[in-house]
């Protein structure tokens, strides 16, 4: 299914029906900030080991990433020391996924790697789903090693291709080809190890 919403002013029924495929363990591709990326829920361990089935990550090698809502809960998902919260609570929403320590309250499928990335988008789409759930999803981006092609960004696109393996593909617009920029914060000091879309001047790895 293709569902238009719009990201000035989401509609509820369809954020609503968007809910309801993630609850129920559908996977779902949506905007971000950044790129257009593919999701589930994120406490339902069999809709995350399909997306990495799907996208062939090993999660006891590669490090999964959460989008939550804000960063009230964010201790429950991550272990976050007084400067990444600082830095964090400066630069979110926003096109960053920061690495942090896995927290306890996540699944063990995210416990092989001891990191979790954290992304707080600045999408109205995206944040209104995440908190009608209540709980983060699993994310991942629709691309494939950097290659970003026409099918990435325009959503029409992105559902001729992956309409028989996700639920829901969310037209919320023309989405970005730069992808978000990755901070370690499990480092010291933190350090930049992906450059996106975001910028924190000065800072290494920038």
């Amino acid at each position: 299914m293709l569902l238009k919403i719009y990201p000035e002013n989401p509609n509820r029924r369809a954020i609503d029906k968007v809910v309801d495929a993630l609850r129920a363990g559908k996977l779902v591709i949506y905007p971000t900030d950044t790129v257009y990326a593919m999701g589930c829920d994120a406490m339902n361990v069999r809709a995350v080991e399909e997306i990495c089935r799907i996208k062939g990550i090993d999660p006891r090698r590669h490090n999964l990433s959460i989008i939550c809502y804000d960063l009230s809960n964010i201790s429950e998902y991550a272990k976050v020391s007084t400067p990444a919260f600082k830095l964090m609570r400066k630069y979110l929403p926003g096109p960053f996924t920061f690495i942090l320590p896995t927290g306890s309250e996540l699944p063990r499928i995210y416990k092989s790697k001891k990191e979790v990335g954290i992304r707080i988008p600045d999408n109205n789409i995206l944040r209104a789903i995440v908190q009608e759930l209540g709980n983060p999803i699993l994310t991942t981006s629709v691309h494939d090693d950097d290659e970003y092609i026409e099918y990435t960004t325009d959503p029409e696109l992105i559902h001729e291709r992956y309409e028989s393996i996700v639920d829901i593909v969310i037209d919320g617009g023309f989405g970005s080809a730069e992808p978000s920029t990755v901070v370690n914060c499990t480092s010291d000091p933190f350090e930049i190890i992906r450059q996106g879309k975001g910028v924190i001047p000065g800072f290494p790895g920038a």
